[in-house]
């Protein structure tokens, strides 16, 4: 089984399906990551925020893995956006993670009533440039966040990770991401179980067409799309189920019944609006 590459701006390649450790544990961490590793996984996407970078540290240092099959994704929280703060924020990731550089460093989110997320983005591309990070990019960035960045610095990020599902498909965002050459992450892809896409019709009949689960249909959607996905789990058949969405497709039919969940107003979001998140 190989998961496929996605080509970034810059000429670096992600792998697009990935581990995500939000709301893991850090005890359980290092056991999680693990057993990711050994089942296949090579993507890991952890954040400053999150508390548990000493464990996905600790996991990579025990695999025996080479640094160059892995792709490592941290963030850079939202009170570190000022002065030099993000360049301190970088050398603790990468003390925890026990690395030299991670693959990809994003601003985890612009908080726009601070006005500090142009500076934050500056400061980002500027540890890319120093060699601690190989590509760069944002969290949470709507479009206007995205063309003020562009606009002030003309660096266009690497990715924008956003929340991406059926329900809230943020196809404004992802309209600009794909004229400008910005690939799309998608976190929460599986609407967080906080709405029903298992129990949809669309998702239903296409997982018993194939013979999958209603949560491989939706990543296969994702992929289908081309987002770049990373949904979390600490329970390795989980992980195992996650990783097997190579072996079918979804029907045209299928996936335009899917693309028909998002009602379009705004109501299928189960995050913070990053205009309203400090």
């Amino acid at each position: 089984m190989t998961i496929p590459d996605i080509t970034l701006n810059d000429g670096h390649t992600i792998p697009q399906l990935g581990y995500g450790v939000f709301k893991v544990d850090p005890a359980d961490t290092e056991r999680t990551v693990s057993e990711a590793l050994e089942i296949g996984y090579r993507h890991i996407d952890t954040a400053a925020i999150y508390g548990n970078e000493s464990g996905v540290g600790a996991a990579i240092a025990s695999s025996g893995i080479p640094r160059d099959e892995l792709f490592i994704t941290t963030k850079l929280w939202n009170d570190r956006h000022d002065g030099d703060e993000a360049d301190t924020a970088i050398a603790e990731s990468l003390d925890k993670l026990g690395l030299d550089h991670v693959d990809l460093y994003l601003v985890h989110w612009p908080t726009p009533a601070k006005d500090n997320y142009v500076h934050a983005w500056e400061k980002v591309v500027a540890i890319r440039d120093r060699g601690l990070a190989r590509s760069a990019g944002v969290s949470n960035f709507l479009v206007p966040h995205l063309e003020r960045i562009v606009t002030e610095t003309g660096v266009i990020p690497a990715v924008d990770q956003i929340e991406l599902h059926p329900a809230y498909q943020q196809r404004d965002v992802v309209s600009w991401a794909r004229d400008h050459g910005v690939k799309v992450e998608a976190w929460g892809p599986l609407g967080q179980g906080k709405y029903d896409l298992f129990g949809t019709p669309a998702v239903a009949a296409a997982a018993a067409a194939h013979g999958k689960t209603p949560a491989q249909v939706v990543l296969r959607w994702h992929l289908q799309h081309g987002n770049i996905v990373f949904p979390k789990s600490v329970r390795a058949e989980r992980l195992r189920e996650n990783l097997d969405l190579f072996d079918f497709a979804l029907s045209d039919v299928e996936f335009a019944a899917i693309d028909a969940l998002d009602p379009g107003d705004g109501s299928g979001r189960v995050g913070t609006h990053p205009d309203q998140f400090s």
